[in-house]
């Protein structure tokens, strides 16, 4: 099978099922879920679906197929490998697995940028997963005669991998083959396997083209003045871009060239929980729309209404929904170059200030590091606040070693002069449980005085442990919430927070010395021993 085209192997998967459904509507792919029991509808008309005993990525059951292709550039520190062998007989059963079975086949695309495009046919055995990958890439249109890159995603959540002879590590596999652009998920219904994998695709191929992946958001501001949000879950990437006078060019995937940014999709995958009408208004209307798929999302039983405040599923409960939904987006798809870049963290430790403007140097630094903190109580034997460090905010999507994106931020920075803040979204006054978290309405102001170059010219101080460049005073802010320290009762217990973080993000930077020199730049924290 390994000579197998796209077209032959697409055939060959398809050619014994008992039914197949082509490029079906929103209404269509409902009505199926809905007579199959797959899902069920909220009193909003949203489709309701679980997945299970997963709610999350299966990151230990990713694989990459290990071969001339990718043996040399992907970045195996970070990734499991697969032999062509094993991931020829997973191909092999995978094919025997969908005879007679109903299937559901989308064909779509992702890249708004056609240059960079991918063809992307989804076939899945579940009439709700077909309508979520038809939410989160790009519809075809009656203009788009260029074909791109192929790539074919097979997906059977019922399938259960054989590690003996799969080479996997339990009965759950999402299977890349890089060269081929072939994709094989099986044993798991979470439908962000399916998404990410078209992300992880596109961040093994795109730095080829001179393209810099990223996992962010991106807008676009009155004056045609473009904004990129970095950020780990949590950390506010979907809720700060999301807003209605920055039209809104993608929520989660982007590519940078020399001429600009370019969606990846065309839809949004938004966290739900805890999801406000007043602080998030549009999300929170495009979650309770028709066509939208609610992933694990809880319903009261008596109002038939989505409880975001439940958390008993998951924490990581999900809507997917077709960026049209939204009422401020961009058309196309695209936007220019970047004025602006955001790094969003959430220190729970509550000791970095709440915006920096960074260097360039100081931004590939906090690129390549990608921090924010995990809180008490959010995962099971978690008690006090614990750094996260996820390389170029996607470490598990980062099909490359990091510095091969930080280089080509490196480059995008200098052509494009882009100003970079760390933006902080988390506690001052003190660590989680006894500080408390940056207001949202504080939040939107630093942000909007960063995007607006309010800042630009502002005075500033650095700050004497992260070495960063804070602004001394924004209309509007709280000039102690500028300085951490001053909002702590006891500053003793701030300096040893703060050496504390210090030492964390050193210890974590060290796994990059001595890869790649040219990109490695003097780390932003090296200021305050000077």
């Amino acid at each position: 099978m390994a000579g197998l085209d796209h077209d032959a192997l697409r055939t060959a998967f398809l050619s014994k099922a008992a039914a197949i459904s082509t490029n079906a509507t929103p209404h269509t792919l409902v009505e199926q879920a809905l007579k199959r029991g797959e899902a069920h509808l909220s009193a909003d008309g949203a489709l309701v679906a679980e997945t299970g005993i997963f709610t999350g990525r299966s990151v230990k059951d990713k694989f990459i197929v290990r071969d001339a292709t990718t043996d040399a550039h992907v970045w195996w520190d970070n990734a499991q490998a697969m032999t062509p062998l094993h991931f020829e007989a997973l191909l092999e059963d995978f094919l025997a697995a969908a005879i007679d079975k109903s299937l559901f086949v989308q064909e779509l695309h992702a890249g708004a940028d056609r240059r960079h495009r991918l063809d992307v046919t989804v076939v899945t055995e579940t009439a709700w997963h077909a309508l979520f990958i038809r939410n989160l890439l790009i519809r075809p249109g009656v203009a788009d005669e260029a074909a791109g890159e192929p790539v074919t995603i097979l997906h059977l959540p019922s399938f259960a991998a054989d590690p003996a002879r799969h080479g996997t590590r339990s009965q759950t596999v999402i299977a890349l083959d890089m060269g081929r652009r072939l994709v094989l998920i099986g044993g798991t219904a979470y439908a962000g396997e399916i998404k990410k994998s078209v992300f992880s695709l596109f961040n093994f191929h795109a730095p080829l083209a001179n393209v810099l992946p990223m996992h962010c958001s991106a807008n676009i501001g009155p004056e045609g003045d473009v904004a990129l949000f970095f950020g780990l879950s949590g950390t506010g990437k979907t809720t700060l871009s999301n807003d209605p006078t920055r039209p809104l060019i993608g929520d989660d995937e982007h590519g940078w060239t020399a001429d600009g940014v370019f969606n990846l999709e065309g839809g949004c995958y938004a966290k739900t929980i805890k999801l406000s009408a007043t602080a998030e208004p549009e999300i929170y209307r495009a979650a309770r729309s028709f066509g939208t798929v609610l992933e694990n999302v809880a319903i009261d039983a008596v109002t038939g209404l989505p409880d975001f405040d439940d958390a008993s599923r998951t924490e990581n409960t999900r809507a997917a929904y077709e960026l049209g939904i939204l009422p401020a987006v961009a058309e196309g798809g695209v936007g220019g170059t970047p004025a602006t870049v955001v790094f969003l963290t959430a220190d729970a430790f509550g000791v970095l200030p709440p915006i920096a403007q960074l260097t360039p140097d100081q931004a590939v630094y906090h690129f390549l590091s990608g921090y924010t903190a995990k809180v008490a109580g959010t995962e099971r034997g978690v008690t006090e606040p614990q750094a996260t460090f996820s390389a170029c905010f996607g470490a598990p999507f980062m099909s490359l070693h990091p510095t091969v994106y930080g280089r080509l931020l490196k480059a995008r920075l200098a052509e494009s002069g882009a100003r970079v803040y760390l933006l902080n979204t988390g506690w001052t006054g003190g660590a989680y449980g006894t500080g408390k978290r940056i207001d949202i309405a504080s939040t939107r102001r630093l942000l909007n005085a960063a995007l607006s170059g309010e800042l630009d010219d502002a005075p500033v101080r650095v700050d004497p442990v992260f070495g960063l460049a804070v602004p001394a005073a924004v209309a509007g802010i709280d000039e102690a919430l500028l300085d951490p320290r001053s909002n702590w009762a006891d500053r003793t217990a701030y300096d040893r927070q703060a050496e504390k973080l210090l030492d964390l993000f050193s210890a974590n930077f060290r796994k990059f010395q001595g890869q790649a020199v040219d990109v490695m730049p003097r780390p932003a924290v090296a200021v305050a021993a000077e």
